[in-house]
């Protein structure tokens, strides 16, 4: 009946594209897993029905524990620095605060290399070492692995630390001032348990998905994790099946870890306060004072340092570049665009359509990891093609499929927010379909259109996962060529390649999240 059909339904923006968009995203998603379920309990292959061996355990159990205490250790450290940040107001202090995003957009090959700069065998603190007579140290290994992903997730469990002691009121911590309760134990705490668990599972989850880091800082039999073991069986000893009862497990962990996620989730239940500025008279004191500014400038030199490496050693480097280099830099910003394209358009059908179907396709790949989607995507086209030969398509769908979930996210409640404000007087004005989405819903969302094409751009540029699957040297991108220089021992040239891909990263970031910020309709 068509009384039954919500007249927004029917006048409101093109919702046919979502839901082709939702379709294809779960074919892109669950195929490849398909293919992995298959291959992992078919006979005669390898991963047929067989257990895992012992060196899959070893992985299996290093993959949970590096990642429990990899999660562990970035909120430990997150709670006194985000502490800090929310009781302290001082020159800079949005400057640091942005500082806290930058390494989620950071190459994770660069971030390494400027790791390995300050604490590898020839780095800063070997080299301090090395002149007081003390024993040197290796980041090799498990430690390496932990110390990357502190590196990685530090400063995203201290935006989330952040915004729960922001999202305090003053007026409870007036109250707690008259009373003279202690903040801690009344309103500090209390917040915590709210907002710990769900930014450790996060946190968990991305280190359990973690490839890169393993790759160029883990190895060996003690310091494999599972997407390592994925890409050893693949790359090395060519064995689908293991590989694919590996990727099943992977993708098991997965789960399990978004499930507990989801569970663990509590609401806000401080209520609204007057939007006043937090004066914090617990933090009054000396010695208060000293603690917040060591705290605030210990992770600022964490992050900075590693980054100032990269480009001290990369100015020198860039004229040791093989030209292979800047090929590959060419492949690189072209995979960008395509999969940013495709993110993009699959995004914002999906937030266009709405409902929970369209939620959930875009969250999906979320799920699953570039590792795991490769592997599927692997066994899928070895039949008819050379993997070699669609390394690049194969790229471009598997980044814009794990940039999908971000865009998303930034779209969708933008699309509410400006029908919720516009979409009366549209429909008053007869707007509807393809002429409501240019003349209305498009010019109001350029801006998070903007920031997602440059989240999802900066994502891709810097992306080691699937590509290492597939490539040769002529399809290689510049990640891959970075780190096939620093595995070639070549670390002037490889610091000029990484120069390069932050310079490249940043500036498509930077290009896009501005150009949607400052555009006019």
């Amino acid at each position: 009946m068509n009384a039954a059909v919500p007249p927004r339904a029917r006048r409101g923006p093109p919702r046919c594209p979502g839901a082709v968009a939702a379709a294809c995203v779960s074919a892109l998603v669950l195929l490849p897993l398909g293919a992995v379920a298959l291959r992992a309990g078919g006979p005669a292959s390898g991963g047929a029905g067989a257990a895992l061996a012992p060196a899959d355990w070893a992985a299996i159990r290093f993959t949970l524990w590096q990642a429990a205490l990899s999660a562990t250790l970035s909120i430990a450290l997150a709670v006194p620095v985000a502490r800090a940040l929310a009781r302290r107001r001082f020159p800079g202090r949005a400057a640091v605060v942005t500082l806290m995003g930058a390494p989620f957009v950071l190459p994770v090959i660069v971030a390494v290399l400027g790791l390995l700069a300050v604490f590898g065998r020839g780095g800063l603190l070997n080299d301090a070492l090395g002149a007081l007579g003390l024993p040197r140290v290796s980041i090799y290994g498990w430690p390496g692995v932990v110390l990357a992903h502190v590196f990685f997730n530090l400063p995203l469990a201290t935006r989330i630390l952040l915004q729960g002691w922001q999202a305090i009121p003053a007026e409870r911590f007036r109250l707690a001032a008259s009373l003279n309760a202690p903040v801690g134990r009344l309103l500090e705490i209390p917040m915590l348990r709210a907002a710990a668990p769900g930014a450790w599972l996060l946190i968990f989850l991305l280190c359990l998905t973690s490839f890169a880091v393993a790759l160029t800082l883990g190895g060996g039999p003690r310091a494999t994790t599972v997407e390592l073991a994925i890409y050893q069986a693949l790359r090395f000893d060519f064995a689908p099946g293991r590989a694919a009862l590996l990727a099943a497990v992977q993708v098991a962990l997965c789960l399990a870890a978004v499930t507990a996620s989801r569970a663990v989730a509590i609401p806000s239940a401080w209520g609204a306060g007057t939007g006043r500025v937090v004066e914090r008279w617990d933090a009054r004191g000396r010695a208060a004072r000293i603690r917040d500014a060591a705290w605030i400038a210990l992770a600022a030199g964490f992050l900075l340092l590693p980054l100032g490496m990269v480009a001290a050693r990369g100015l020198p480097g860039l004229a040791d570049m093989p030209g292979s280099v800047w090929a590959a830099a060419g492949r690189s910003v072209a995979v960008a665009l395509a999969s940013t394209a495709l993110a993009l358009a699959a995004a914002l059908a999906l937030a266009l359509r709405g409902g929970r179907a369209a939620a959930l396709a875009g969250a999906l790949p979320l799920a699953v990891s570039a590792l795991v989607l490769g592997t599927g995507l692997f066994l899928i086209v070895r039949p008819f093609v050379s993997p070699l030969d669609v390394a690049l398509p194969v790229t471009v769908i598997v980044n814009a499929l794990l940039s999908l979930p971000f865009a998303a996210g930034l779209l969708a409640p933008a699309v509410a927010q400006v029908e919720a404000g516009h979409g009366r007087l549209a429909d008053s004005l007869g707007l509807t379909g393809w002429r409501r989405l240019r003349i209305l819903l498009l010019p109001g969302l350029r801006a998070p259109l903007g920031f997602a094409a440059g989240l999802a751009t900066a994502l891709s540029m810097g992306d080691l996962g699937v590509i290492a699957l597939f490539a040769g040297e002529a399809q290689e991108t510049l990640p891959l060529a970075m780190y096939r220089l620093m595995g070639a021992y070549r670390m002037e040239a490889a610091a000029g390649a990484g120069l390069l891909l932050v310079a490249l990263s940043l500036g498509l970031f930077w290009l896009f999240d501005r150009g949607g910020r400052h555009a006019r309709a």
